[in-house]
């Protein structure tokens, strides 16, 4: 669990992390440079979840070794398929990271939503519906390991 008071925002109390994978943890199917570390570091507070269309078939490989839950979702309507899990999940103990079209409704439902714009670039409504934006997936994951960063960004 990883808590945190947001002077204007409000109090987090966060027991869940889902991420989307293609655009987010990873470029071209491939896991990013320094992800997989600190998606370990932060699986001992938060389960760990991807969600994703999996666009090139890797992220089952790619996560293997790491203490996560992955569900690889059918292509129709997987914006509603992402909201639903998170909404399954608990939204409001939920951080919720992505870049996607289909990622918009997972982050505006989760109590934080981060959006990230890598080298495929980032839906600009999802990045609206964020409640924090990245330029780079391991500032996004580092937030939630130095939460007082978000006290910053957050702030009222």
């Amino acid at each position: 669990m990883i808590d945190v008071d947001i002077p204007g925002f409000g109090e987090l109390h966060l027991a869940h992390l889902v991420l989307d994978y293609n655009g987010t943890l990873a470029v071209d199917g491939e896991l990013l440079p320094g992800v997989f570390d600190r998606l370990s570091a932060l699986s001992r507070q938060l389960g760990i979840h991807v969600v994703t269309a999996d666009t090139f078939g890797r992220v089952r490989s790619a996560m293997s070794s790491l203490q996560a839950t992955v569900t690889v979702l059918p292509v129709a309507r997987q914006d509603e398929a992402k909201l639903n899990y998170v909404r399954q999940l608990g939204a409001d103990r939920t951080v919720a990271v992505g870049n996607g079209r289909n990622d918009r409704l997972m982050l505006e439902a989760a109590a934080l939503g981060i959006g990230v714009i890598l080298g495929e670039g980032a839906s600009s409504l999802t990045l609206a519906a964020a409640d924090v934006v990245c330029t780079s997936i391991g500032d996004a994951l580092d937030l939630l390991t130095h939460p007082l960063r978000l006290t910053a960004t957050l702030r009222a």
